[in-house]
């Protein structure tokens, strides 16, 4: 990119006001001119969903921050097609911090990969970091990793429509690792209740009973207490089955 400035979109899924966006803004403004994104509200669980079935309101805060009353894949769409001139495209998109994990099958739910992933596909390297704490959140040294993650994508680049997923362990990693998508061991748990009127209404929660150990899985590196990196990507053809399909042709 030459003397050029280095130019980094900012969304997530817990909204503008969360302290993990705040955490990747602080830390990348040590390395690029930052634009920020974001869901107005929590959107967490969105996936790769696009508002089509009513308008999307953008509210601009200042010079470099902007709301969208949508998901995270809304705001990437909008911020690369509407909210930033084609001057200011981003070099690379980063997604987060999430508070909690996006690791294995989860990824599929994760409106955090999802914003990583819209911009991957619309042509901007994207990035998805997650912190992997369930309850408190000290974003310290995940703001670390993202800033030489990201330091290190720009450098060095990342293969066109890849995109990595960037899970961080609870308090100071080991190190990295390059992972491959593990599966989890969980069955969902659906909680009935009574509202005021006095009809039902249901609550989807999960058990979790653990990850398959499969060798060189996201699961396996943070339970090691590393930095898990998963190179993904929106083509979900299953390759090895191309072959064993292939006598359905006609």
């Amino acid at each position: 990119m030459n003397n050029e400035r280095t130019r980094i979109l900012i969304t997530n899924d817990d909204g503008i006001h969360s302290e993990g966006i705040a955490a990747l803004e602080s830390a990348l403004r040590e390395i690029g001119d930052v634009y920020v994104v974001a869901p107005e509200s929590e959107m967490s669980g969105a996936a790769h969903s696009l508002t089509l079935a009513r308008p999307l309101r953008i509210r601009q805060i200042d010079e470099r921050h902007w709301t969208v009353d949508g998901t995270p894949t809304d705001c990437v769409t909008l911020a690369l097609n509407k909210i930033l001139p084609s001057s200011e495209t981003p070099h690379i998109c980063c997604s987060g911090i999430n508070h909690g994990a996006n690791l294995g099958d989860d990824a599929t739910y994760s409106g955090t990969v999802a914003g990583a992933l819209e911009a991957t596909i619309l042509g901007v390297p994207g990035l998805a970091f997650s912190l992997t704490s369930s309850r408190s959140h000290d974003f310290t040294e995940s703001a670390k990793v993202a800033r030489e993650v990201t330091a290190k994508a720009i450098a060095e680049g990342i293969p066109h429509g890849t995109l990595l997923n960037v899970n961080v362990p609870k308090g100071v990693p080991s190190g990295l690792r390059v992972t491959k998508q593990g599966f989890k061991t969980a069955r969902p748990v659906i909680s009935e209740h009574i509202d005021p009127r006095g009809k039902p209404y249901y609550w989807i929660g999960e058990l979790r009973e653990g990850f398959r150990a499969e060798g060189g899985t996201d699961f396996e590196a943070i339970a090691e207490g590393y930095v898990s990196i998963t190179p993904m990507r929106s083509d979900l053809t299953n390759h090895h089955v191309l072959e064993h399909l292939k006598d359905w042709n006609s």
